[in-house]
């Protein structure tokens, strides 16, 4: 439509035209107005104002009169069926279609004109009301007034999950996107008027710290979507409830009311809670039954969840624990082994803290303790048979009766396994006999013991093996400084280097055995305190040592036989014992110190000057013989002062042996 503002007439007749009254000169030009095609009237009007600004003049019947021409939107007629219900009729609508009478006076016109022209051209981007005049084809044709009408798919008018409820009469709010679109209508849509009223109400709420109304409709990666009123918030899987959610099926199309977070209008953005709502409500619930609770009380409740740890039980509005080691006097490895998911069970009030309303709940505190009469059932230095019921790096737990356990450090479990696991002693729910070592009642504690329910192997081998008996066993382990040989009564002694041979030292003589040799050997010591026991291989044959030198003393002349001849010396034999002569003590003259004079086989006279248990060695010498057969020969012959050489008095006493 396009409508004219025009003042009022001049008394000036224009040029060439026949007295006329004013009634009839108003009703040419607005015939004329009516009947133009109203985009034709539009596009002269903007070409017309492109050219003028408003306020200029413009010839109409040959007369200067001033236009000034405002843009309204143009109204299409919209096909409608035929039982649908005729749009009442409107002051514009009767300004169309009404032929003005010829009588028609000019003040009835320009109330009429004046009448449509206070009526404001809506602006585009905003919400306007309208009516509801037809439902067809899935489609709703609102008639937002201003002669213009619209469509509007009904699916805008439902709720998530629901069907639209919209009727022809109905009055409804609308975005107005455009006044008007390609085919002459106006561009509306219900969806964006909702969300523009709900983004104002949900601002007003969040300023306001209220709650707002809204229905779970979809999933969406991380969370779900929710419908508050027209605008679309988005709802972690972390606030959908104080635990986690498996199934959100109950909650879809449900509504609820929820707490907004954080929201950006700029961009679209609304984030919800409905965790903030239920905690909130749980706490004052709680807070009433914590406030009706006392320490100590024993109370009903209904056990909601279980875990590794403990259960939770539902005491009416309020969560408490029970953990694990407060359900039973004896040791519980999984709360499920006792309790079970809806199960009614009588508990006691441990703990309240006021301030985050926790509860610590217990079983077992209604139940007698066994402690209280452990050390009258289990005195120290009796023996009971257990069950294992839990093994450690460091011992066993055993189960003397229910509720109270006793543990078996690794250390008592074995005489004779000492580097093992525990586990590869005892096996769990292995009933054995154990020894009660210590009580400990303020920190129910006991010690007990397993080796102790058996005799000490270290005993026994005493008893059996004394010193000097000869054993055999198999070779264990060899170290650096001995054999381990493994002997009855699953123990070991050990063969020290020094006992390895008389001949060879121990270095050498170990490397002559293997692990897993069986050999023999004599027990030389058994120490039970320190469990050891000291063995000899050399012992066997004897001490051929204390055997050859029994009868020999230091200063004895004994005849040796050379076995070998090197440059330091010689090496000689006597009795199975070897001996070393060094080159020094080859003979007294220097020129005779040579090693090469004698063979292997000669038979020498020899010197002891030493004898060394401990190393099994003589120290023989061919020069202190010499020397002493010439001491001796001097005090029987002469003196060494006469000027007589040793030759003349060994001669002489040569001769004097001749004659007699």
């Amino acid at each position: 439509m396009l409508s004219l503002r025009i003042r009022a007439p001049s008394r000036v007749r224009p040029a060439g035209s026949s007295a006329a009254s004013p009634a009839s000169f108003w009703s040419k030009y607005a015939r004329a107005a009516l009947a133009t095609p109203r985009r034709r009237l539009y596009k002269a009007a903007r070409q017309r104002s492109r050219r003028s600004t408003p306020g200029t003049t413009s010839r109409v019947g040959g007369s200067l009169r001033p236009f000034v021409f405002s843009r309204c939107p143009v109204k299409r007629p919209i096909s409608r069926p035929a039982e649908t219900t005729a749009r009442p009729a409107t002051s514009q609508t009767r300004i169309r279609n009404r032929h003005m009478p010829a009588n028609a006076s000019m003040e009835e016109f320009e109330s009429l004109l004046n009448e449509s022209l206070e009526i404001d051209t809506p602006t585009e981007g905003s919400v306007v009301k309208g009516r509801v005049i037809a439902i067809e084809a899935g489609q709703a044709i609102i008639d937002v007034g201003y002669k213009m009408e619209g469509r509007v798919e009904l699916k805008e008018f439902a709720n998530p999950g629901e069907a639209p409820e919209i009727e022809v009469g109905d009055e409804v709010e609308v975005y107005l996107d455009r006044v008007e679109n390609a085919r002459g209508e106006a561009s509306i849509s219900r969806e964006k008027a909702r969300r523009e009223a709900a983004w104002d109400r949900l601002e007003k709420a969040y300023a306001d710290e209220q709650r707002v109304e809204g229905a779970i409709f979809g999933r969406v990666k991380g969370g779900f979507t929710v419908d508050l009123g027209g605008a679309v918030a988005f709802l972690p899987g972390s606030q959908v409830d104080v635990r986690p959610v498996r199934d959100a099926g109950p909650l879809m199309g449900l509504k609820q009311p929820f707490q907004i977070l954080k929201m950006d209008r700029r961009r679209g953005n609304i984030v919800v809670s409905r965790r903030a709502i239920l905690e909130e409500s749980r706490a004052e619930q709680r807070a009433e039954v914590i406030a009706n609770l006392q320490e100590g009380q024993a109370v009903d409740g209904v056990v909601k969840n279980i875990t590794e740890y403990g259960a939770f039980v539902d005491l009416g509005g309020v969560d408490g624990l029970l953990h694990v080691t407060d359900m039973a006097w004896r040791r519980v490895n999984h709360p499920s082994e006792i309790l079970s998911i809806g199960e009614t069970v009588r508990v006691q009030v441990i703990k309240i803290n006021k301030e985050t309303h926790r509860i610590s709940l217990g079983m077992k505190q209604l139940q007698a303790d066994p402690w209280d009469t452990v050390e009258a059932k289990f005195p120290i230095g009796s023996v009971h048979t257990g069950r294992v019921t839990n093994i450690t790096d460091y011992g066993a737990f055993v189960e003397l009766e229910p509720g109270v356990e006793g543990l078996v450090h690794v250390s008592e479990m074995s005489w004779t396994k000492k580097n093992v696991h525990p586990g590869k002693i005892v096996s769990t729910s292995q009933e054995v006999d154990v020894m009660v070592l210590e009580i400990d009642t303020q920190k129910r504690r006991v010690s007990l013991g397993l080796k102790q329910t058996m005799r000490n192997p270290w005993e026994v081998f005493a008893e059996t093996h004394p010193e000097g008996t000869e054993v055999e066993g198999e070779v264990k382990n060899i170290t650096e400084f001995g054999l381990f040989v493994g002997l009855p009564g699953d123990i070991d002694g050990m063969v020290h280097l020094s006992d390895l041979s008389w001949d060879e030292r121990g270095e050498d003589a170990i490397q002559n055995y293997r692990k897993g040799d069986v050999v023999k050997a004599v027990v030389t010591e058994t120490d039970i305190e320190k469990e050891r026991i000291s063995l000899s291989i050399k012992a066997l044959g004897g001490d051929k040592f204390a055997d050859a030198v029994g009868g020999v003393k230091r200063g004895d002349i004994i005849t040796v036989e050379v076995t070998a001849i090197e440059d330091g010396g010689i090496e000689v034999e006597y009795e199975g014992m070897k001996s070393f002569i060094r080159r020094s003590d080859l003979s007294r003259d220097r020129s005779e110190q040579r090693p090469e004079r004698f063979q292997v086989g000669d038979k020498v006279d020899v010197r002891v000057t030493n004898i060394d248990s401990k190393s099994r060695r003589l120290g023989l010498s061919i020069k202190a013989r010499e020397i002493a057969e010439e001491r001796e020969a001097v005090e029987q012959f002469g003196s060494s002062d006469s000027g007589a050489s040793l030759g003349d008095i060994l001669g002489a006493a040569l001769k004097g042996e001749d004659k007699s």
